[in-house]
């Protein structure tokens, strides 16, 4: 069995968010880290807002690999695996504000019980609600369906029409969930590349559910730990939402190609495990759905955003 310098590697994405990626780090420093060793690593994605400048001044403890381009999340991840040393990972988005045990305590749950392929913990919002994107079943055509129908709003409780949410679920509890956001997702480093690291087909959205799913097939849990919580500034990462950042400096053409990945991601994990379990005539239907949501959406920006 390999040996690892470090217990623990935190990897973080960042494209032109300076400020948030700043907060992030200053958190990250500041929360109790395991003893067996610990590694902060950022992937800049090309930034153009002195990104990696600010990490090499501030924090010269941080590793950073900075990329030629903006290669999305899923494949800066992977650069970021590769350039890691530690025994286990956390993915963590650089819009999260960590506290002090977010990183000791899932990491001992996971240490604890082997058949946990990966751990979460609870995300809150800006607002004080909970992030249920990090509480997720798999989008399945009816789960999708209700999600987009509202249904699943109308019936939180509902074990048939909230299985995208999986609000049936008390969520002060430690349980399992077949999803978990990449926002952060701690496993360990040896299963995570057994199972075959990030799917690079996506460039930002649907990795991780790509990922749990293998996780799943692999025989392991997706454990969501309630016991502690990060907040989650949703949508600064990806530059689409300002109102929960101190500044971003995303560029139109990469907010609307963020918003063209989110029914990216879903055409492709469809066509990859669901095409073949559903009639011909389901798979038409939801492929045709996925795409006129996403010409929606950027319809919808360009709109607003003129």
């Amino acid at each position: 069995m390999k040996k690892y310098a470090n217990e623990l590697a935190v990897i973080t994405v960042n494209h032109n968010t300076r400020d948030v990626l700043d907060d992030c780090l200053a958190s990250i420093f500041n929360a109790d880290h395991p003893k067996g060793g610990f590694q902060v690593i950022v992937v800049d994605n090309s930034s153009s807002d002195g990104s990696a400048e600010m990490v090499a001044k501030k924090y010269p403890q941080a590793i950073i690999v900075k990329n030629s381009e903006n290669l999305g999340f899923a494949k800066a991840n992977n650069i970021g695996v590769e350039a890691a040393d530690a025994k286990y990972l956390l993915f963590l988005n650089d819009d999260t504000i960590v506290k002090r045990y977010s990183f000791v305590k899932p990491l001992k749950y996971l240490k604890n019980h082997p058949k946990v392929g990966a751990v979460t913990i609870k995300l809150i919002l800006k607002n004080g609600q909970i992030d249920h994107n990090n509480h997720r079943g798999f989008p399945t055509p009816w789960a999708s369906a209700t999600k987009f129908l509202g249904l699943g709003k109308l019936f939180p409780n509902s074990t048939f029409f909230n299985q995208y949410y999986l609000g049936f679920q008390k969520l002060d509890k430690i349980h399992q969930i077949p999803v978990a956001a990449g926002s952060f997702m701690m496993m360990s480093t040896k299963l995570f590349k057994d199972i075959g690291m990030w799917d690079e087909a996506y460039f930002f959205y649907g990795e991780d559910i790509d990922l749990c799913y293998r996780i799943n097939e692999a025989g392991y849990k997706i454990i969501y730990y309630p016991k502690v919580s990060t907040i989650h500034l949703h949508g600064a990462t990806s530059g689409r939402s300002k109102s929960n950042a101190r500044s971003t400096a995303s560029s139109k053409a990469n907010k609307i190609k963020i918003i063209q990945s989110s029914a990216d991601a879903w055409r492709i994990f469809y066509k990859k495990y669901y095409s073949k379990k559903y009639p011909f005539f389901i798979s038409a239907i939801v492929l045709a759905g996925i795409a006129i949501k996403g010409k929606l959406r950027v319809l919808k920006y360009l709109i607003f955003n003129k």
